[in-house]
């Protein structure tokens, strides 16, 4: 795992959170692996992008004729597999309601650290050479006042300021080379195995679960030994006034 800014060291102690649907997290710990998204998935529309130019605005002449750019664009965000933590030292509101299908999923706790032992060598096929995984946060910035100067895989890693909130880490991994080799590459995204054990720091459920939802992923966390590092969410206290 290499950092995506050669002058970035990324602290192995970084806390980190996944927020997941519960049936995505027992699918994730019954096949052992993380889905890494390409990034033409994502709904955000600014994905990838080095500036924005206002609505408000008439349209930039330098932007009015980059159609070719764009759909070279359009492949390299193909070819981008994208795994998306949120860095944070507490369980977040926001999170649950945004990722977790409104406090009815799970949330899991780890670390940079823990991210990197629990990853596992991921190849397209068993015959292809192993993809080498970039990491790093994603820096925010106001689009709509800077155009950025930043490499071919550092744009995943940089997004317009309105979406500060995700204090988003990820890790990445460009099949572009691959694809230029022959080899052939999944339109969305790739299945990556892990180990669950030095992954999972602590597993958080969500406060609104279903019954049904909550033994299936207790019975995922007992078949994987992961029943002791189970936490109550703290959106399940009790509020005291007095």
């Amino acid at each position: 795992m290499r950092s995506v800014r050669n002058h970035e060291e990324v602290s192995e102690d970084e806390p980190l959170w996944r927020y997941f649907r519960a049936d995505r997290f027992v699918a994730a710990l019954q096949s052992s692996t993380l889905y890494f998204a390409a990034a033409t998935e994502f709904e955000d529309r600014f994905e990838g992008a080095v500036a924005v130019q206002s609505a408000d605005l008439p349209i930039d002449p330098r932007y009015a004729a980059i159609d070719f750019p764009e759909r070279a664009f359009e492949q390299l965000r193909r070819l981008t597999k994208l795994s998306c933590w949120h860095r944070a030292d507490y369980e977040s509101d926001a999170m649950w309601r945004l990722y977790a299908s409104a406090h009815k999923g799970v949330a899991i706790r780890t670390t940079a650290g823990r991210l990197r032992a629990a990853l596992r060598p991921y190849r397209l096929a068993p015959e292809y050479g192993e993809e080498e995984p970039f990491w790093g946060s994603v820096q925010y910035f106001d689009l709509l006042k800077e155009r950025l100067r930043v490499s071919m895989l550092e744009r995943f890693f940089v997004k317009h300021r309105a979406f500060e909130l995700e204090r988003e880490f990820r890790i990445a991994i460009s099949v572009r080379t691959a694809e230029e080799f022959g080899v052939q590459v999944p339109e969305l995204g790739i299945q990556v195995a892990f180990d669950p054990d030095p992954l999972v720091e602590w597993v958080y459920l969500g406060p609104a679960l279903a019954a049904p939802e909550r033994d299936q992923i207790l019975a995922s966390l007992e078949a994987t030994r992961l029943t002791a590092r189970q936490v109550t969410s703290s959106l399940l206290g009790r509020p005291r006034y007095v």
